[in-house]
């Protein structure tokens, strides 16, 4: 039996980027899109929440469970932004949300990254964040962009050989990712994901495992009925406690707070009042109404129910990134010499992104010291939480607000 109440073996790889190597055409015709906001350390996750969300209201059309680290997704093209010049570097930071000052968006995130690394060494969970970047022998990278990935992401260098040896690079990388990701993530790349073209990979890898502080115990967990996406009925393993919660009542969707471990980290879980209601919940959905709902939450007694579930998701995000506004980034027309003095000859190809998480009962001695809940507590009045039907959650440093994980659970079985 595993140890951890919430073993959050999350995510892997993600946002992978690979920079493919064309002869220089024409620009094309794009409007500029200016930076939004200021990117210091302190709005950083700010900047990092919102891009998610609008990533997120890409991603949530259809139907279906949903999981992703709108963190990590931005850590790795904030690496590649910071090597963007012109129009490129306009469009991007538009899109992350970050400030027009590359030195601003590349120091802010050193803090931030150090900061929630630091935490976990003190907390008793761990988060690891790995960000690594494979370059093309012999090609003239510039040093300046290669020394700022070491200095502010601690990101591991690597030259490879791409054009002679693409399969042993890739089985490099794929090891990489396994090792980073504690083995949840294999066989990223399949055979043949590199071209003779590509010049850089970058990568960003980030792995969660915490426990509850209060844990559900498993002999309270019982079979229960979930209503899916598309008024489904299914069975569910329903793990249940009661007790003191954050907690928020709003007129159409009831809001749960559940703490790791060292109270640094939590997660948030969004259930619609009704049944079908989590579409028109997403729709209104975005990083102020956010924001303005876990501000209200306050301590309430609460009768919980979570179903188990774990849930895999993979995405390739070359076309939401595009339509989110950095369509340059994407075509001939890229600029990226801050990468490479040769940085008009690069593109960005693709963007991989691939997420897992695995939430049960099960805790360590400490965790279920800690979670022994109220008992035979008839005269307290207990609100009930139900997750039985789809819902949002997230995931967050409770410190810097930065929401480090994000989904919808549409169906648990």
């Amino acid at each position: 039996m595993r140890r951890l109440a919430l073993r959050m073996a999350l995510a892997a790889l993600v946002a992978v980027l690979a920079l493919s190597l064309l002869f220089p055409p024409a620009w094309p015709s794009h409007s500029a899109l200016g930076a939004t906001g200021d990117s210091s350390s302190s709005a950083i996750p700010h900047a990092s929440n919102s891009f998610g969300l609008d990533l997120y209201a890409r991603l949530r059309i259809q139907p279906r469970n949903l999981f992703l680290s709108p963190f990590s997704i931005e850590t790795a093209m904030s690496m590649v932004s910071y090597g963007a010049r012109g129009q490129t570097a306009s469009q991007m930071a538009a899109v992350l949300h970050l400030s027009s000052n590359p030195e601003e968006a590349r120091s802010g995130f050193a803090v931030l990254l150090s900061a929630l690394q630091s935490g976990a060494s003190t907390q008793g969970y761990r988060l690891d964040i790995a960000n690594g970047l494979w370059s093309q022998k012999e090609y003239p990278f510039q040093q300046p962009y290669l020394d700022a990935m070491r200095s502010s992401y601690n990101a591991e260098i690597d030259s490879m050989d791409f054009i002679h040896n693409a399969e042993a690079v890739r089985n490099q990388i794929n090891s990489w990712v396994a090792r980073r990701t504690q083995e949840k993530i294999k066989d990223l790349f399949p055979p043949s994901a590199f071209r003779p073209a590509t010049r850089l990979i970058l990568a960003n890898a980030i792995y969660f495992k915490g426990a509850w502080a209060r844990p559900f115990q498993p002999t309270h967990t019982h079979d229960a009925s979930f209503t899916a996406a598309g008024g489904a009925k299914v069975q569910v393993h329903m793990m249940q406690q009661q007790g003191s919660f954050k907690y928020l009542d709003a007129a159409s969707f009831q809001v749960l707070e559940l703490p790791y471990k060292g109270d640094t980290l939590a997660m948030d879980i969004f259930l619609p009042r009704e049944a079908d209601g989590l579409a028109g919940f997403e729709q209104d959905l975005t990083a102020e109404s956010l924001s303005g709902s876990l501000g209200k939450l306050h301590p309430a007694m609460v009768r919980v129910g979570l179903p188990r579930f774990t849930m895999t998701s993979s995405f390739e995000l070359t076309h939401e990134l595009g339509d989110l506004g950095m369509p340059l980034a994407f075509s001939r027309g890229a600029d990226f010499s801050g990468i490479s003095e040769r940085g008009r000859e690069l593109l960005l190809s693709t963007v991989v992104h691939k997420a897992y998480v695995d939430v049960n009962e099960q805790g360590t001695e400490a965790a279920a010291a800690t979670g022994v809940g109220v008992t035979g507590a008839a005269m307290i009045h207990y609100t009930d939480f139900i997750v039985d039907h789809p819902c949002f959650f997230l995931i967050r440093d409770l410190s810097s607000g930065a929401i480090l994980f994000l989904g919808r659970l549409d169906n648990p079985s």
